[in-house]
């Protein structure tokens, strides 16, 4: 009653302030819903990358074979390796398999011999979303006609892999109706892998960089048929391992072997 009198209302307080334990609990639950979050979006992250790669070989497979229409049903091959002149030359033989699309002359080789006709719309499909290192892809493009530009594939160019050698005719292996075999005897089938490759730092100076791509634990591959499959990479088998340089003089060799093991895949 005095209180009324004197004209002061009495208020209920609006709501209860958090503890501090209060608080680091409401912390501990946000961040344990964190941890269950983040691999889950990372997963559905890769697996839209995968797609997207995927995506790209089949398009690229649709490309090669529009190429071979065009040319008496021959995959792209060429043109002729330059002599051997410096280090940085990755096309140092005709028909090695390579991730190039051009030359350091900036003559369009391999895969990069689509660009003109048959991918000259959608020339990024050449680059796989899942790369591992930061890749520019349009600056890739702009040295094709200038000088040396790789892509994210290894494309089987022939299946040579001697150094400073050119077939006196063009491989059998050109022709998508019938490619031949392997050097295993197994039937011809990987046309392109994403690449896994693994080297030291002191190439560097040389343009020679790591390029591997989904955290290096699966690989996409192009079948002569146009189809796409992604296979594991267990046991490093689709991996290219030249952190020895010495190992470097065996590099085509090597990425032969992988498309060959993709064969059987």
């Amino acid at each position: 009653m005095k209180a009324r009198a004197l004209g002061v209302t009495q208020t209920r307080p609006l709501g209860h302030a958090f503890t501090l334990i209060e608080l680091l609990v409401v912390i501990a639950i946000l961040a344990l819903l964190a941890a269950l979050l983040l691999p889950a979006l990372a997963r559905a992250k890769d697996s839209g990358r995968k797609a997207a790669c995927i995506s790209n070989l089949r398009q690229i497979g649709l490309a090669v074979h529009g190429y071979a229409q065009d040319n008496d049903g021959k995959m792209p091959y060429g043109p002729n390796a330059p002599p051997f002149s410096h280090p940085a030359d990755f096309y140092p033989s005709t028909g090695s398999p390579t991730s190039l699309l051009s030359l350091r002359s900036g003559a369009p080789v391999a895969l990069g011999l689509l660009l003109k006709d048959h991918l000259a719309q959608t020339p990024k499909v050449l680059f796989c979303p899942g790369s591992d290192q930061t890749v520019d892809a349009e600056a890739e493009l702009a040295k094709v006609g200038t000088n040396q530009a790789q892509c994210s594939y290894y494309y089987r160019h022939g299946g040579v892999t001697q150094l400073f050698y050119t077939p006196p005719i063009e491989p059998e292996s050109l022709r998508l109706v019938n490619p031949g075999h392997n050097r295993n005897g197994t039937p011809i089938r990987a046309l392109a892998i994403d690449s896994q490759f693994r080297c030291s730092f002191t190439v560097a100076a040389y343009n020679v960089k790591p390029r591997t791509h989904h955290q290096q634990r699966l690989a996409d591959i192009l079948y002569v048929d146009g189809s796409v499959a992604s296979r594991p990479n267990r046991d490093a088998r689709f991996t290219v391992d030249l952190r020895n340089n010495a190992d470097l003089y065996n590099a085509f060799n090597r990425i032969l072997e992988v498309l060959e093991q993709a064969d059987i895949e």
